[in-house]
Order: structure tokens, then sequence, then C-alpha cells
């Protein structure tokens, strides 16, 4: 399903995409919402309603249709993932996954490799997104794991840390250096098997928010990975490849930023319905009102952003400096929102009986994740001043 061409400026969905919209939303209110609570306490990895969300195609949303998946377009997938972090943004974390991993092997692989990898994660398999180490995260050209060829193998030796869903994954997508001195033209992407000797993975990041995505460090120790694993056809294509994963993924998390705002925008709103003081309800005080006034702006804005950054790729295929807009815009707007939520809830604000604390701890780490908001903002001057 993809999006249908629009003749000049339209906010419009399209039928199917209000049915993908509204089928988010239902299962964000009815499978996520409801125990969200119970996977933030106990950090345990949401299998339950990932099968049920596997079973929607929820979370092989931007496989190619040709391999099994859903074939959403960039613009849609955006569609879900704000109404699957309205429930949770952790939970959104764990289900989505899939669609990162996914991405350099639809964007560089072959025909046979998309045959067998996409179509190992629509019979039900998941993936993980292989960039970060300790090291290098931002900076990608900066990557310290190796892999060398020998005969028709590469021995991958090295680690990757802060890895979303590495312990439940059957397969990595990997990014590692092939040649040490041609800079960012020394980068390749490979498709690894948790099972393959060498691979060990640490145990679950104990972390300050989304908490039941799964978050841990790989390490690659003599790994021996098929030549025929190597994505973009020849060696060197991975910076190629990491960059264009940049221009898909961005929208999407920008989108789940956006998604945990609305959450916090419509707590605080009927909170202050309810909640009285000086014998009023408290939004009927400026300080209040307004507040709630501009995290509304702020949520509208963010999305309107997200929504552009999306379009733009998939209709130009080009969208490196508003996906840099989307991310950190929405990133920085929502932490703002959550915290301002807080600040309308008072002290029940603080406690975790009450949602909203949990969604400024969650909301953190999109200012983080997927290129923090500084290096968005270097993306955005270089593309400024480029030329």
């Amino acid at each position: 399903m993809h999006r249908e061409a629009l003749s000049g400026v339209s906010f419009n969905l399209t039928e199917e995409q209000q049915m993908l919209q509204q089928t988010a939303r239902d299962f964000s209110r009815k499978e996520i919402a409801p125990v969200a609570e119970h996977y933030d306490r106990t950090a345990e990895f949401p299998w339950d309603v990932f099968r049920k969300a596997q079973s929607l195609g929820l979370t092989t949303l931007n496989i190619p249709e040709e391999y099994g998946g859903f074939g959403a377009s960039v613009f849609e997938e955006c569609l879900v993932g704000e109404e699957l972090a309205w429930g949770c943004s952790g939970m959104s974390t764990a289900l989505t996954i899939n669609n990162l991993a996914s991405l350099p092997i639809t964007l560089g692989g072959t025909d046979e490799q998309k045959k067998e990898w996409l179509g190992r994660l629509v019979d039900g398999q998941l993936a993980a997104y292989g960039v970060t180490e300790p090291g290098a995260g931002s900076d990608v050209v900066g990557l310290r794991t190796r892999a060398e060829l020998r005969g028709d193998v590469y021995v991958l030796n090295g680690s990757k840390t802060f890895i979303s869903n590495a312990n439940v994954a059957d397969f990595f997508t990997v990014f590692a250096v092939t040649d040490p001195n041609a800079g960012h033209k020394g980068l390749s992407c490979f498709v690894v098997e948790r099972k393959s000797p060498g691979v060990s993975v640490s145990k679950h990041f104990d972390k300050l928010g989304q908490r039941c995505a799964d978050t841990a460090e790989i390490t690659f120790e003599d790994v021996e990975v098929p030549a025929a694993n190597l994505l973009g056809g020849k060696p060197g294509m991975g910076f190629y490849l990491a960059m264009k994963v940049f221009d898909h993924s961005r929208p999407p998390v920008a989108a789940g930023a956006v998604g945990v705002a609305q959450r916090a925008l419509d707590e605080s709103v009927r909170y202050a319905k309810e909640r009285e003081t000086f014998g009023v309800p408290i939004y009927q005080h400026q300080a209040i009102g307004h507040m709630i006034a501009d995290m509304a702006m702020g949520v509208e804005a963010a999305r309107l952003l997200t929504w552009r950054a999306a379009t733009m790729v998939d209709e130009v295929g080009n969208n490196t400096k508003y996906a840099s807009f989307a991310k950190a815009f929405a990133a920085d707007t929502a932490m703002k929102i959550t915290v301002d939520a807080v600040q309308v809830f008072g002290g029940y604000g603080f406690m975790k009986e009450y949602p909203v604390e949990k969604l400024m701890r969650d909301v953190k780490v999109f200012q983080i994740y997927e290129g923090t908001s500084q290096i968005q903002r270097n993306v955005i001057v270089r593309e400024l001043f480029r030329g």
C-alpha cells in the first residue's frame, strides 16, 4: 500500500491510510496502554503484545509486498508509529525495530537477499540494527568493528552497544570497516546470524525509560560471515546505506516523539478539566491554560514537520535536511511537553501512579537515539551551507 500521489498540498488521508491509522490506534489503546505500567516496572520484553502486533502485520510494515510485508510508505509508518508510541514508546520501539533492521536489506540487498532475510521477518523472526559502538555512535566513520575477507567469508571482530532488540533478535544488520584506509568508503554492511559462533549478547541494560525495549551490547569474536551476506553489491557501500537508512528512519522516530507528546497533552487536558483549585478547574488559571495551549501548538507543529519529512522521502527520495528538522524538533518539543505535563499535574505528576512521569522518562531517549539533537543540527548546518 502506498500513499496516493496528491495534487498540491493536502493533509487529507486516503481511506486506506485512515483504516491503517485506526487499526494502530485501537491496538495502542486496547493492547499497549493497559499493560504499559507493568512492562515499565518489570522491564520484560513484551512478547504477548509483540505477537499480537505481528499477527496484524505491524512488525513488518515497511517490507515490500512482493516479499510478504505490508509495503507501507514512510508516511504510513509515521501514522502507525505515532499511535503505537501514544500507548507506550518502549513497546513501540520493541515492535518496530524490525522496520529499522530491514532497511539496509530493502535499500541495498539483492533480490535473493531480500527473499531470504525479509522473508524470515515475515515468517516471525526478529532482527536488530547494529551501528553504535562504545566509542562511536553519531560518528559512523569512526567505527572500529572490522570485517576482513578471507576466502569466501568475512571475519568479523568488534562490538556494538545500545542495540535495540539485541537479546531477542535472530539476526543483525551490522556495519563494519572493510578497508581502514578508505575513510567513509571503507565501511560495509552485513547480515549476521545470531547463532553464528563468536556472537555473544550482554544482558539487558537497565534504562531510565523505554525499559521494556531490550537494549544490550553485542560482541563479535572471529565471527565468520558468508560473503553472500554483504549488502550493497560490493564492499564500501556501508556509509551510503547508513545515510539512506537515516532518511527513512528519522521521520518514524520523530513520529514516535509526537505520539508521546500527544499522550502528554491528552493526559494534561483531562486532568486540568477534573482538578480544581480556588473553586475552578485549573485550566481556567491562565498560567496552566497557556501552558497547555503551548503544548498543543508544539504537538501540531512537530506532527506537520514529521509528515513533511516523510512525504519527501516517499515522493522525492531525498529528505536529509527535513528528516533532521523533524527528528530534532519533535524530540526537543516532546521533551518540553512531557516536562510541562508533569508540572500541570503538580505533585501528582511526580508519582508513579500517574502516567506523565513515565512519559517524561521515556521521551528523553528521542533526543539521543537515531542521531542526537545536536547531531541533527550539525546535519542541518551542513545541508544549509552545501555547495
